[in-house]
């Protein structure tokens, strides 16, 4: 059975050791001084002294090219590069300007990508170059260093500058989510959910008796000539959710078979949700489980979801994420009444501790199950295949206990939207735990 998981910790990318600060011999230089080498080793050897003419022509190319007002004795260079801020598969570019002082010859970069960007044009100029990535992943990541060779005038003798790129922040794409269940209570702030609750909103839920002091235009007629007395509409009360997107990092599962990541549709789907629920005004916070517990409190607004996405994104800086240890999740973190969407592949048995946190405080949950297909067996290898039925048995395991508890357990598959796996939701209120 095949599986990897990449939760212990991959280590981030190390850049190359630093150039020598000082001219060194450039490749024209060495080219000309091996002919001129070869040349007078030969005729010392055969003793033909015309062989000595040979030698003589790289070695007068060698006097020509030297610089006749010598070479620089300070070089600078400089990076910019942006956006700073992207989406997946979006464009980054980056300029590097050189500078020095006296004359120069040409440039030639050498370049040390970052894990999660793909170099695709590299433009070299006289004096600056210009650079064309993509961001491939989700993440914070290193672009890259870029050493760049400058060479005398001449060409004999090169000089090598390091420039670092900088970090560039890699938002996930949100997948497409518009559906937003609540729970059964909500907190009392105006919002646009349908509480159970009477009140001013625009939903009818019944008629109710004329009170002195309400709005005639609310009359009922058709109820009121029923009954025979003044009817009013009778409407649900509007109000806001408090919702809390809780991630599961404890590990990176990769589908062997299609190079699917679980983080990177962990990732997608509650960032559509995220995106979904601050549609509506409501509140959103984020929790990531992992070696280190990161969390950010509910707020709203298009730059909330920003701040979220960032407060996430050190999961996998470089790739160096740690899957240690676990702890208490913070009170702050998890509002009372707020509903939590658990994002998990149900792979660790680490997440069940988080799921009883979540349950003790009396919090409604959802259990979002990112699916990560079956470990690849091959044919006819009978313990393979019996080591994967008690996988599938233990994981059917977990969610018998984890619906039992009154917890809801949905599934979703990548490539599919959100809102195939939360319309079951929407046929009841989601209730809360027991403290």
């Amino acid at each position: 059975m095949e599986r990897a998981l990449g939760g212990a910790s991959a280590g981030p990318s190390e850049p190359p050791p630093p150039p020598p600060d000082r001219w060194r011999t450039g490749d024209r230089a060495l080219r000309y001084g091996t002919v001129a080498a070869a040349a007078l080793a030969a005729a010392l050897v055969t003793g033909r002294p015309w062989l000595l003419a040979a030698a003589a022509a790289p070695l007068v190319l060698l006097a020509l090219a030297m610089p006749r007002h010598g070479r620089p004795t300070r070089i600078t260079a400089t990076a910019h590069a942006g956006p700073r801020r992207c989406f997946e598969g979006e464009e980054v570019t980056a300029r590097i300007d050189v500078r020095h002082d006296g004359e120069a010859g040409r440039l030639d970069p050498g370049v040390a990508l970052g894990p999660g960007v793909r170099l695709d044009a590299l433009t070299v100029g006289r004096r600056h170059l210009h650079l064309r990535f993509t961001a491939e992943r989700w993440g914070r990541w290193t672009l890259g260093t870029v050493d760049v060779d400058v060479y005398d005038s001449g060409g004999l003798a090169r000089r090598t500058v390091r420039v670092d790129l900088g970090e560039i922040a890699v938002f996930p794409v949100p997948s497409h989510a518009g559906l937003t269940p609540v729970p059964v209570r909500l907190p009392q702030r105006l919002g646009e959910h349908t509480a159970l609750q009477r009140g001013e909103g625009v939903e009818v839920t019944g008629v109710h008796p004329y009170v002195r002091g309400e709005r005639q235009r609310r009359i009922n007629w058709a109820a009121t000539t029923r009954r025979g007395s003044l009817q009013l509409h009778q409407f649900a009360a509007e109000r806001t959710a408090d919702t809390v997107v809780l991630l599961d990092v404890l590990g990176d599962v990769v589908d062997p078979r299609t190079g699917a990541s679980s983080l990177d549709d962990t990732f997608r789907a509650a960032a559509g949700l995220v995106r979904a629920y601050l549609r509506t005004h409501d509140r959103v916070g984020v929790v990531s489980v992992g070696g280190a517990t990161r969390w950010l409190q509910p707020g709203s607004g298009d730059a909330h979801f920003y701040r979220i996405v960032e407060s996430v994104l050190e999961v996998r800086k470089d790739l160096a994420y740690r899957s240690a240890g676990l702890g208490l999740l913070p009170p702050p973190a998890l509002p009372a009444g707020a509903l939590v969407y658990v994002f998990t592949t149900l792979t660790d048995q680490r997440i069940l501790d988080v799921l009883h946190q979540v349950r003790g405080r009396a919090n409604p949950m959802v259990v979002v199950e990112i699916a990560t297909g079956d470990p690849a067996v091959e044919p006819g290898d009978t313990e393979a295949e019996l080591a994967l039925r008690l996988w599938r048995a233990d994981r059917q395991a977990m969610r018998f206990a984890l619906a039992e508890r009154g917890i809801a357990v949905v599934g979703h598959r990548p490539g599919e939207t959100l809102d195939l796996s939360l319309a079951p939701l929407l046929r009841t209120r989601i209730r809360g735990g027991s403290r």
